[in-house]
């Protein structure tokens, strides 16, 4: 991307797509290949969570769960997030929005934040192969480093390959709350597909394919942009 392309670039980029559909995977490339940060609202509850912030606090009994944050707790994050000078020309929302309700007010902060351009990406997979990616997730306990026992397993079994630290499966992975949180986006999420739709700002993307193959067709979409 050249120097004319950096100054002129005021474009947020949305993904939508069940729990396991590859949405972190997919933002962090992008985020590297067009030097904008990738802003996860997992992450930042996460790290709330670790510092045990009346927020963490709130937050883990949700996400231990399966369950989803409260949308004025979520929202009041992302729009600190991207007032950040990183964000200015843009960035990458990693699991936000995930009920109309943060669409609606995500509209009014990026109206706010002067990004007249929205991009939203739905990665589609099916049922059996999300369950398979949310389970198989282990990550480190140090770096954050994430693997899948099924598709992408670390070299020795619960290590990571980076420091050697332990992998562990986060309470959120397990069987039973991967199960509700896939409930959970269907009841609340699923709705943003046709909001996006009768906007005219959603692309389908085939989440079945291997990460590189996806990355391969959302570049592809984006390019003319």
């Amino acid at each position: 991307m050249g120097r004319g392309e950096r100054r002129s670039l005021r474009m947020a980029m949305i993904f939508l797509g069940p729990p396991g559909a590859g949405k972190g995977t997919q933002s962090r490339q992008l985020s590297q290949r067009w030097s904008l940060p990738q802003i996860s609202t997992g992450d930042i509850l996460r790290k709330a969570v670790k510092a045990q912030t009346p927020l963490g606090r709130a937050a883990q009994a949700k996400m231990d769960a399966g369950e989803l944050v409260p949308d004025e707790v979520v929202c009041g994050l992302v729009e600190e997030r991207i007032r950040e000078p990183d964000s200015k020309r843009g960035f990458i929302l990693d699991g936000f929005p995930r009920t109309l309700g943060q669409a609606e007010r995500i509209d009014e902060i990026l109206q706010a934040a002067g990004k007249s351009r929205i991009r939203v990406l739905n990665l589609k997979v099916d049922e059996s192969t999300l369950l398979k990616r949310q389970t198989g997730r282990r990550t480190c306990e140090v770096c954050g480093e994430i693997y899948n026992i099924h598709f992408s397993p670390s070299k020795n079994e619960g290590i990571c390959d980076k420091d050697g630290e332990k992998l562990v499966q986060r309470a959120d992975d397990e069987e039973e709350a991967a199960r509700r949180r896939q409930t959970a986006y269907r009841e609340k999420t699923e709705p943003l597909i046709k909001y996006y739709q009768a906007r005219k700002l959603l692309e389908d993307v085939e989440g079945n394919q291997k990460p590189n193959q996806i990355s391969e067709e959302i570049i592809a979409r984006l390019k003319p942009l």
